[in-house]
């Protein structure tokens, strides 16, 4: 439910960007199914083939985000990590990035065809914490003939301060998953 409160700041804080000359900028909402969303983040008709050709298409890399109601990391990541304009725009440049329920029912069809609900694509892929964010590589091209994990170019699991979480976006778009792991991207970038 929306406060008036929460309207009234909302207002001020637009008014003020518009007198400062600044764009507004979207805010994450809080969905029918408890989890904050961003608006900016990918519609889908959750066909991850599809979807990364998409993202290939536009210059992007695919980001799945896994999420669940309830989630305080989950909430944290959207009202303090995407609150933050220069990880917004690096993220909005470079990712599409798709939203997934944990333990959610959509049907989902996998790389390799395989149609699942969210929550049974999450267990295919041993995905058992929020938020998780898997990335994947620029092309289809042998997906689907991996296992699961093996598809993923990176993972990061749980909730990452601001400047870790731009880093493990860094780290994906400029590739250095070839190279190292995260760790390693953040011990040298630090």
């Amino acid at each position: 439910m929306i406060s008036r409160r929460l309207l009234l700041t909302g207002s001020a804080a637009c008014g003020l960007a518009a007198l400062q000359g600044g764009p507004a900028r979207a805010q994450a909402v809080l969905t029918e199914d408890g989890i904050y969303r961003e608006p900016w983040f990918l519609e889908s008709f959750l066909e991850l083939a599809d979807d990364l050709a998409a993202a290939n298409e536009k210059r992007k890399r695919l980001a799945i985000t896994w999420e669940l109601r309830g989630c305080p990391y989950c909430k944290e990541t959207h009202l303090v990590n995407f609150a933050k304009p220069e990880i917004t725009d690096f993220v909005r440049q470079r990712f599409e990035v798709l939203q997934l329920n944990l333990i959610g029912s959509r049907e989902v069809v996998d790389f390799d065809g395989e149609k699942l609900s969210e929550k049974r694509l999450a267990q295919k892929y041993d995905v058992r914490y929020t938020p998780t964010f898997q990335f994947f590589p620029e092309t289809t091209e042998g997906l689907a003939g991996r296992k699961p994990r093996e598809r993923e170019v990176a993972r990061a699991q749980g909730y990452l301060q601001p400047p870790h979480f731009l880093a493990m976006f860094r780290y994906v778009a400029e590739r250095a998953y070839e190279k190292g792991s995260l760790r390693d991207y953040l011990r040298a970038n630090s």
